[in-house]
């Protein structure tokens, strides 16, 4: 998704990354606990799990805090029964928003995520209010030097996988949400781990914005980001080149 992309560009370049790596690693394991508690604990059979397992390697996550949290899980600790929630309002000019969170107080998330959408111009709807201007869809990436294209290009089609881009350094495959397991599963027989690999949520329509609408956007979603409940931010916003390049700087 072009505005999710420029996001994590901009950031990643302001060296944002490596100051939150703790807390990359606590929505991680977090993840890993609902995975685990809401199928078997053990990989092989729950693909939601192996899909948390390999976001926490893709990040360096130690092993054994990987299988701390699924132990933790199984063993049904108390202080660990999140809710999966989904917010969904408007930014500065009309973008688009969608937030997914896990959060064992539904209270305390909403009123927060509200707060930050008030503070920065946008406002919480309700649900449903944007989804319709996005699609679900299952989205994998590899590093370019895992093989050439044609290669990527074979074994995700026969894995009925819908598309396959080159963006910058990677290879992104796009597929149905419904086939994300199973395509995911057969590249990586073939290609070992992905870079990344989850469902998002792709606009079917993009928003440009001016720099200043820009730069209150971007704060809006760093800081529902940050939030120790949110797990992922959607937007549908676009950026020239030349905006982003300046908020990046």
């Amino acid at each position: 998704m072009a505005g999710h992309s420029q996001f994590k560009n901009i950031m990643h370049r302001k060296g944002a990354q490596d100051a939150r790596r703790a807390k990359e690693f606590s929505k991680i394991i977090r993840e890993i606990t609902v995975s685990a508690k809401s199928g078997l604990p053990d990989p092989a059979a729950n693909p939601r799990l192996r899909a948390a397992i390999a976001a926490a390697r893709a990040v360096n996550m130690p092993k054994d805090n990987i299988d701390r949290a699924i132990k933790k899980a199984a063993g049904g600790a108390d202080g660990d029964n999140y809710q999966e929630v989904r917010y969904e309002g408007y930014g500065p000019s009309g973008v688009a928003i969608i937030v997914e969170a896990l959060t064992d107080n539904r209270n305390r998330t909403a009123s927060d995520v509200r707060a930050a959408f008030n503070k920065y111009g946008g406002s919480l709807g309700e649900m449903n209010s944007v989804a319709f201007m996005f699609e679900r869809m299952g989205v994998i990436t590899y590093p370019k030097t895992v093989a050439n294209f044609d290669s990527i290009f074979e074994a995700a089609i026969e894995a009925e996988a819908d598309n396959v881009e080159e963006n910058d350094d990677v290879y992104e495959i796009t597929c149905a949400m419904e086939n994300f397991f199973a395509v995911r599963d057969a590249l990586e027989a073939r290609f070992k781990d992905p870079e990344n690999a989850k469902i998002e949520w792709r606009p079917s329509n993009t928003v440009a914005l001016d720099e200043d609408n820009a730069r209150t956007l971007l704060k809006l979603i760093e800081v529902l980001e940050d939030h120790d409940d949110v797990q992922n931010v959607f937007a549908n916003f676009d950026l020239s080149d030349e905006i982003a390049e300046r908020l990046s700087a």
